[in-house]
Parts: structure tokens; C-alpha cells; sequence
């Protein structure tokens, strides 16, 4: 029997290149990044990213990653104006922009923040939270009264592209991730008007065991190998005496 004209197009599926990916990422934009502490965050993405010289960034995600780990190679590089995120600890870098009025950022609680992506991806106009209530995080912000307790309403997130990293993908984009690279990934992966996953292997279709799918491809629209891994982990240094 002939192969029908669009075979190809299913073995492919939604795999691309690297090249074809950063297309989709233009200065300015808002991007959403899986990822702590660099664990999670698609190392390819970051080095394409820079590489191209893609600038005047907001992104939103857990933290900043570290100085020369993960996203915070974008935030060292200068490549961001903005931040939405839980934390930036880890990196100087970014507290000195935040210091000086290079790059502005904006903070939640980690699980305010999760909910806000997760609400954004599955199409919901915000949440409740009640941190925050009764302290500076409630000025200028609308509050209901639910059974005489006081809320905070807070916009769910959204962001033009997102980047994950998973461990492997089938060419339909359903993935499946690491152990605690999973992290914030899969809220991510739904959050993205476009999203790219970044993976470290392609398995053909009919491989991954539906049980074990955490995100389906119908929150992915693109895919891409992965490089691995370019920059040391922190645990991987060695003391300056060695």
C-alpha cells in the first residue's frame, strides 16, 4: 500500500529545530520558564536565547536560577527588564538590577505564584489567596469576603511563549519528566500562548506509557532535543584549595 502524502508529518509530528524554536522568541516578549534553581529549566532554550541576543525580556518563573545556572545566565547578561517570581536569592546578579533600577521584580509566595500559572493555563481569570492580606501586598488590590474571610484577588499568568524541559517526548509533544526536574514544568508547559519543550530524548509514538505522561501534547506546540546540560552545578565545584 502507498504511504499516504502526509505520512511524514506524523512521524515528525511537533519536533523541531533549535533554530526554528527561537523564532518564536522576539525582544520584549513575555516568557515563562520551568525550572529551580536551574533544575527543570531547558538548557538549549537558555543558550540560544543568548546566543541570539534576544533582549528586553519579562520573564516569570520560580526564581532566578544562579548567577551562571539556568535563566540566571539571561539575567546576568542583562537581558531582562522584568521578573515574576518567588525568589531571586540564589543570584546576586539579580538583586543588584533590582538594587540599582535595571530590572524590575515583582515577588509572590511560591504557591500563590504556582496557582497564578496554573490558573492561567487552565483559562481561569485569577484566584483568592489570603497571604498577603492586611500588609502592603493588599494595596491597590480588589478583595472579596467569602464566609466573613477576607481575600486577595489575584490575575492569573500568562506568558507569549513558555520554555520546559522534560526528560523525554513522543513527536505529538506528550511528556514525561525527571524526578524534581518536574517542578514547576508542567504548570508552565499550560501557561504559554506558545510552548516549546525542550526534551533529552524523542521516542516514537506508542512508547511512553500513558500512565506516565504528565503533560499531553496538546499544551505543546513545538519540540527539540536537548543539548544537555552547559554549565556547572553548584554542587560540582570544587573548593578554591583543590
Amino acid at each position: 500500500m502507498e504511504p499516504h502524502e502526509n505520512s511524514h508529518a506524523v512521524v515528525d509530528g511537533k519536533v523541531r529545530t533549535l533554530d526554528e524554536a527561537l523564532q518564536m522568541i522576539a525582544d520584549g516578549c513575555t516568557l515563562m520558564y520551568g525550572g529551580f534553581g536551574g533544575i527543570g529549566t531547558p538548557p538549549t532554550m537558555i543558550e540560544g536565547i543568548l546566543q541570539k541576543g534576544i533582549k528586553d525580556l519579562t520573564i516569570i518563573g520560580n526564581d532566578t536560577g544562579f548567577p551562571h545556572i539556568g535563566i540566571g545566565r539571561l539575567v546576568t547578561a542583562g537581558r531582562v527588564k522584568k521578573v515574576i517570581a518567588s525568589h531571586i536569592g540564589s543570584n546576586p546578579n539579580a538583586g543588584q538590577r533590582m538594587e540599582d533600577g535595571t530590572m524590575e521584580v515583582v515577588f509572590y509566595p511560591q504557591g500563590t505564584l504556582a496557582e497564578k500559572i496554573r490558573a492561567g493555563g487552565v483559562g481561569l481569570g485569577g484566584i483568592l489567596a489570603d497571604v498577603g492580606v492586611g500588609t502592603i501586598m493588599e494595596q491597590g488590590k480588589a478583595t472579596v469576603s467569602i464566609d466573613d474571610k477576607k481575600y486577595l484577588v489575584e490575575p492569573s499568568l500568562t506568558a507569549d511563549v513558555a520554555i520546559v524541559h522534560a526528560k523525554k517526548a513522543d513527536p505529538y509533544g506528550n511528556l514525561v519528566y525527571d524526578k524534581s526536574g518536574r517542578n514547576l514544568n508542567p504548570l508552565v508547559a499550560m501557561a504559554g500562548k506558545f510552548t516549546i519543550a525542550e526534551v533529552d530524548e524523542i521516542v516514537p509514538l506508542g512508547d511512553l506509557d500513558p500512565e506516565n505522561i504528565v503533560t499531553p501534547g496538546i499544551f505543546v506546540d513545538m519540540v527539540i532535543l536537548s543539548r544537555g546540560v552547559n554549565w556547572e552545578w553548584v554542587w560540582e565545584k570544587k573548593p578554591a584549595s583543590e
